[in-house]
């Protein structure tokens, strides 16, 4: 099997995180390789990341309305990439132990978008980035992460990580610290990007906070693409099932009684599910209990 046949199948058989990781690296080989060439012709290449990148400037933007998805798969440099990738990995590894495939791309596209809302209103509403909305632009997955490193360090915020030189930091403090250094950051050089750290945090916040209350702020983006996906799906052929009847021994019409208790049965697995987590990893979980983790996450 060669690189490219491995590559592909990697990407078929890989989980939502590792698709998320090759389209960002696919994304930047793409676009160097166009520069590259560019400039072999002496040709200006700048233009390229000013054309995917969310411009400050809200009339620009108005000309270019896909740069508040396109910008959050864009990277300018092999370091910007490569540490945001080891990020994305790290945390998104944590986040899929409690949580969907489904809600991890959901979040990583909401996240972005509300990173990208804090960007442009922070430029547009504060007079001290007044000189520089002409010119300035915001791109990389950060924004994205960020919503996933809240969401992570707010679901288990006591799951320690070991980091060099620090050993095992829990989570709640390493998204503090995150926070707290944007926030502090958001005159700096980087000011833009600071912006769009705190609304992918508040982003992550809100997803588990509204979550556990029934309310998935992901939902829409995963129906959305379903939606695309179904449109150049085939249409499978479809099949009669004969209908059920009372008079079926497979036929039961649960009661109320027995629908709630099943409901608060479920609930307290995965609450049980949860605080052994916390308490051992997940890796201690059985077989059994990672299914349930799972099928309670796609729901």
């Amino acid at each position: 099997m060669n690189v490219w046949e491995n590559i592909k199948l990697t990407f078929k058989k890989g989980d939502a995180l590792i698709k998320l990781i090759y389209v960002n690296v696919a994304v930047f080989v793409l676009l160097k390789a166009v520069v590259i060439v560019l400039r072999l012709f002496n040709m200006q290449a700048g233009f390229i990341l000013h054309w995917f990148a969310v411009p400050a400037d809200l009339p620009q933007l108005l000309h270019r309305v896909w740069t508040p998805i396109s910008y959050m798969f864009l990277h300018d440099g092999f370091f910007h990439l490569f540490f945001n990738m080891l990020c994305l990995y790290w945390f998104g590894k944590i986040f899929l132990s409690v949580y969907s495939s489904r809600h991890l791309v959901g979040l990583y596209f909401v996240g972005g978008l509300v990173a990208a809302l804090f960007y442009v209103a922070a430029y547009n509403i504060f007079p001290y980035f007044a000189d520089k909305i002409p010119y300035s632009i915001l791109l990389g997955a950060s924004g994205s992460i960020m919503a996933i490193v809240v969401a992570s360090a707010f679901k288990l915020p006591n799951m320690e990580v070991r980091l060099l030189l620090f050993g095992g930091v829990k989570l709640k403090y390493i998204a503090i610290v995150a926070v707290l250094v944007s926030f502090f950051g958001i005159t700096s050089d980087n000011a833009g990007g600071e912006f769009a750290h705190l609304g992918g945090a508040l982003s992550g916040y809100l997803f588990v906070a509204l979550l556990n209350k029934g309310t998935d702020i992901t939902a829409w983006v995963n129906r959305l693409a379903d939606w695309v996906v179904n449109i150049f799906r085939p249409n499978p052929l479809k099949v009669k099932k004969g209908k059920k009847t009372k008079n079926n021994s497979s036929y039961h019409k649960m009661t109320d009684e027995e629908y709630n208790m099943n409901k608060a049965n479920s609930m307290a697995e995965i609450d049980r599910i949860l605080d052994k987590i916390k308490a051992s990893g997940y890796d201690s979980l059985t077989a059994d209990e990672k299914r349930k983790l799972f099928e309670q996450g796609k729901k």
